[in-house]
C-alpha cells in the first residue's frame, strides 16, 4: 500500500507538471500568434525580403594568340575549428597525436620559410608551439578558425585530412573540425611581364569585391567585373535558404593586342640598354602601323636594391620630347605649304637665342632633320605662325593631337603644349618677343610635354600614309557564352596629312639613320631598313634643368619601304652618351629580332646563309639530335655541354626553378629534397653556397 501511494503521488506530480507546461505553452503560443503576431510577421517579412548579392566571376585577360595574361584560380584556405564539439570532448588531450600533426604541418605547410635554419626561429614559429598554445587554452576560448594553410588545392585539403590526429575524425562537412574556405585569387602566368600594362586587382574588404587598380585591370574593370546576381531568402521545411532570382553574369574575357613573343623581346632589349647605360628608367612601345595595335609595352626602372624591375608606366606620362618633335613640325610645314619640297632650303644661322652647330649654314629639309637643326625647323615654322604664335597650338589641335586616345592604358595623359596667347591667365600682357621665343622652342621640342605614346602615334600615322589610327590594347570582347565581339579599328582623324606629305616627311626621317651626317647612324643595319628620329632633353628637377642627366628618345618605324611596325623608346640616363646609342639601339635590336624570326613579312634568318658554321646545341636536358636535325633540315651539328651550376660541394640557388629541375640539380649533389606546395621554387631552407655534407636535407617551398 505504501508503494502504491508513492506511485500515485509521483504520477500526480508528473501529471500536474505536464498540465502546467501545456498551459504555459498555450499561453506562449497565444501570445506569440495573437498578441505579438504583427511583430513576428514583420520580422519574417523582413527576413524573407532580404536579398544576397552574388559576386560575378571576373573575366580573363588574354594575349593576342589567346594565351592567358590574367585569370581567376579557385583556391582554399584550410582551417581547424578548435571549439568543435568533437575536439572539446577530448579528455585528456591526445598530445602525442597533436605532436605528430605539428610535424606534418611543419614539413608540408611551415608557418615561415627557412623554418629550421635557426633554433630560435623553429622554437617561435613551429606548429608545435602554435598548437600547444591553442590547446592549452580553455576549450571555450580556443579559436574557431585556426588556418593551417592558405591558397591551397583540393588535393592539399585531402592530404591535410589524412594527417595524424585529423584522420581520426570520421565524417565530412560540419561533422568534423577540419574544413576549407573557398576563395578566388587572380593569377598572372607571365609574372611581371607587362606588369603595369596588364595591371593588378585589389579586394574591397567591406564588400569582398575585386576591382582593378592599375593597367588594363583598372581601365577595363567595368567589362571584366561582370554583373552581380541576386538571391532571395525563401522558407523551406528545414529553414531558410537562398533562392537565385537573378544569376550573376560573368565578366567579359578580353583579348588584348599584346604579343607575348614581342613583349618578351622588347622587355629584354630595354632592360639590356638600361643596364649598359646605367639608366634610371626606360620605357618602350611597339605598335602595328596599319591597325594601331600595341603589340608590346615595357617600363623598366632602377630599384632601391640596385636591380631593374617593372615600375611606373611612363609610356603615357608627358615629358619634354626634344628633337623627336621636329618631324611633327615639318609635317605641318609641308601640309600648310610653308615648304614645298624636301630639297627646299632654309637659313640655319642663329635664331631666337639658338645657334646651329652643324654646317652648312643653309640646309634643305632632309638636312634639317638629318642633322637635327633647331634653327632650321624654327625658321620654317615661323613662316606661317610668327604673326599669331597661338595658332600653332590650334594647328596641332586640328589634327586631334590633344584628344584622349582611350588606348586602354590606365593613367593616360594628353600632351601639354602652352597656347601662346598675348595675355596670361591673370590678364598680364606677354610680349611678342617672349611668344616668339616660346614658339621657336615648341617647334623643336622644348617648352612642351608630350607622352611617348602620342609622339609614336604621329610617327605611326606618317608610316601609315597619313592615316591617324588610334593606338589601342583591346582587340575583342568574349562574352560568357563564347560570342566574340571584335572591336573595329578606329581613327583619331581619318588623315592628319596627305599621302604626299607623309612620303616627304618619311624621306627626311630616313636620312637620320642612313644619311652621311645622320644623328642615328648606329641604328643602321642592312637586314632591316629602319627610319626614325633621335631626341634629347634635360630633365627638370626642383624647377630647373639637371644637366648631369638626359632623356634619350628614338621614335621610328620599319621596314622603311613598307612600314609594318612603329616603335619608340625613351631612356633617362647620365649625360655622356646619346639617343643613338641608347633608345635607338632598343628599336634596332627589337627590329633585328623580329626579322630573324620572320615577323616582318620575310623568311626567318635562323639559318642565314651568311652563317658558315654548323648549328650548335647546348643546355638541353632531354636531347634527341637526330630528331632535331630532321625537323630543321640540318646535316651536321655541334653539341656543347651546358655549364655546371657552381661547385658540386655547395648548395646552388634554385629560386624560380620548376620542381623537377630543382630536384634533379640538388639530388645530383647528394642532397635529400623535400617539397612543399606546388608551382615554382619561392624559398629554399638552405642558402646558396652552404656546404653539402652526407645526409644534407633541404626543403623547397613552391608556389603557383
Amino acid at each position: 500500500m505504501a508503494t502504491r501511494q508513492t506511485v500515485k503521488i509521483r504520477y500526480g506530480i508528473v501529471t500536474v507538471a505536464f498540465l502546467l507546461f501545456g498551459i504555459a505553452l498555450s499561453v506562449k503560443l497565444f501570445h506569440t500568434t495573437v498578441v505579438e503576431a504583427g511583430a513576428w510577421n514583420d520580422r519574417a517579412q523582413k527576413e524573407l525580403s532580404r536579398t544576397v548579392v552574388i559576386a560575378p566571376e571576373r573575366g580573363n585577360l588574354l594575349a593576342s594568340n589567346g594565351n592567358i595574361l590574367a585569370c581567376n584560380l579557385k583556391v582554399y584556405d584550410i582551417k581547424l575549428d578548435l571549439r568543435h564539439n568533437k575536439v572539446q570532448a577530448q579528455n585528456p588531450i591526445p598530445w602525442a597525436k597533436i605532436d605528430s600533426l605539428a610535424d606534418s604541418l611543419d614539413y608540408y605547410f611551415p608557418r615561415v620559410s627557412h623554418l629550421r635554419q635557426h633554433p630560435d626561429t623553429f622554437a617561435k614559429y613551429s606548429w608545435h608551439t602554435k598548437l600547444k598554445r591553442e590547446f592549452e587554452k580553455d576549450p571555450d576560448k580556443r579559436t574557431r578558425s585556426l588556418r593551417l594553410a592558405r591558397k591551397r588545392t583540393l588535393e592539399d585539403f585531402a592530404q591535410v585530412r589524412n594527417f595524424p590526429y585529423l584522420k581520426d575524425f570520421k565524417g565530412s562537412g560540419y561533422r568534423i573540425p577540419v574544413y576549407k574556405e573557398e576563395r578566388n585569387v587572380r593569377i598572372y602566368p607571365y609574372g611581371r611581364m607587362a606588369f603595369r600594362s596588364i595591371g593588378r586587382v585589389n579586394e574591397n574588404w567591406e564588400t569582398g569585391e575585386f576591382h582593378g587598380y592599375s593597367g588594363l585591370e583598372k581601365d577595363l574593370d567595368s567589362l571584366l567585373y561582370g554583373k552581380p546576381g541576386e538571391a532571395k531568402k525563401v522558407a523551406l521545411t528545414s529553414g531558410l535558404a537562398n533562392w537565385v532570382s537573378e544569376p550573376a553574369v560573368r565578366g567579359y574575357d578580353i583579348l588584348t593586342t599584346i604579343d607575348i613573343d614581342m613583349q618578351d623581346m622588347l622587355e629584354e632589349e630595354l632592360l639590356n640598354i638600361c643596364r649598359d647605360s646605367r639608366a634610371e628608367w626606360g620605357t618602350a612601345i611597339l605598335m602595328e602601323v596599319a591597325t594601331g595595335e600595341i603589340k608590346a609595352i615595357s617600363n623598366i626602372e632602377l630599384l632601391d636594391d640596385g636591380t631593374y624591375g617593372e615600375a611606373l608606366n611612363r609610356a603615357v606620362l608627358p615629358f619634354e620630347p626634344g628633337s623627336v618633335m621636329k618631324p611633327i613640325s615639318l609635317m605641318i610645314a609641308f601640309e600648310d605649304g610653308l615648304v614645298k619640297s624636301v630639297n627646299d632650303y632654309v637659313d640655319c644661322s642663329p635664331f631666337q637665342r639658338t645657334s646651329d652647330p652643324h654646317a652648312p649654314g643653309v640646309k634643305n629639309m632632309k638636312q634639317v632633320i638629318e642633322m637635327s637643326s633647331n634653327t632650321g625647323i624654327a625658321r620654317v615654322i615661323f613662316r606661317g605662325y610668327s604673326e599669331d604664335p597661338s595658332s600653332f597650338h590650334d594647328r596641332l589641335s586640328s589634327i586631334g593631337f590633344f584628344e584622349p586616345m582611350h588606348s586602354g592604358i590606365a593613367g593616360e595623359c594628353v600632351p601639354r603644349i602652352r597656347k601662346l596667347l598675348p595675355k596670361d591667365s591673370r590678364g598680364n600682357n606677354i610680349t611678342m618677343t617672349a611668344r616668339h621665343l616660346d614658339l621657336a622652342r615648341q617647334a623643336y621640342g622644348y617648352n612642351t610635354e608630350i607622352p611617348p605614346l602620342y609622339t609614336l602615334s604621329i610617327y605611326n600615322a606618317l608610316a601609315n600614309g597619313g592615316r591617324y589610327v588610334r593606338p589601342h590594347l583591346v582587340r575583342s570582347l568574349i562574352s560568357e557564352d563564347g560570342r566574340d565581339s571584335v572591336l573595329p579599328i578606329s581613327y583619331i582623324r581619318d588623315r592628319i596629312c596627305t599621302e604626299e606629305t607623309a612620303r616627304k616627311v618619311r624621306e627626311c626621317i630616313h636620312e637620320v639613320v642612313w644619311g652621311p651626317h645622320g644623328t642615328a647612324r648606329a641604328v643602321q643595319d642592312d637586314r632591316v631598313e629602319i627610319a626614325g628620329k633621335t631626341g634629347t632633353a634635360y630633365p627638370v628637377e626642383r624647377g630647373q634643368y639637371n644637366t648631369s642627366k638626359r632623356r634619350y628618345a628614338f621614335a621610328g618605324f620599319f621596314p622603311y619601304s613598307n612600314p609594318k611596325y612603329s616603335c619608340m623608346a625613351l631612356v633617362l640616363g647620365p649625360s655622356g652618351t646619346s639617343a643613338n646609342r641608347t633608345s635607338g639601339q632598343v628599336v634596332k635590336n627589337i627590329a633585328l629580332k623580329m626579322f630573324s624570326r620572320g615577323m616582318l613579312n620575310n623568311k626567318s634568318t635562323y639559318t642565314d646563309k651568311r652563317a658558315e658554321s654548323v648549328p650548335v646545341y647546348m643546355a638541353s636536358e632531354k636531347f634527341e639530335p637526330a630528331e632535331v636535325d630532321h625537323h630543321l633540315g640540318i646535316k651536321s651539328h655541334k653539341r656543347v655541354k651546358s655549364q655546371e651550376h657552381g661547385d658540386l660541394a655547395r648548395v646552388p640557388n634554385v629560386m624560380g626553378m620548376d620542381a623537377p629541375t630543382a630536384v634533379k640539380l640538388l639530388e645530383q649533389r647528394g642532397v635529400n629534397v623535400s617539397l612543399h606546395g606546388s608551382g615554382r621554387v619561392v624559398a629554399q631552407s638552405l642558402p646558396e653556397g652552404s656546404e653539402i655534407k652526407p645526409g644534407t636535407s633541404i626543403t623547397l617551398s613552391l608556389k603557383i
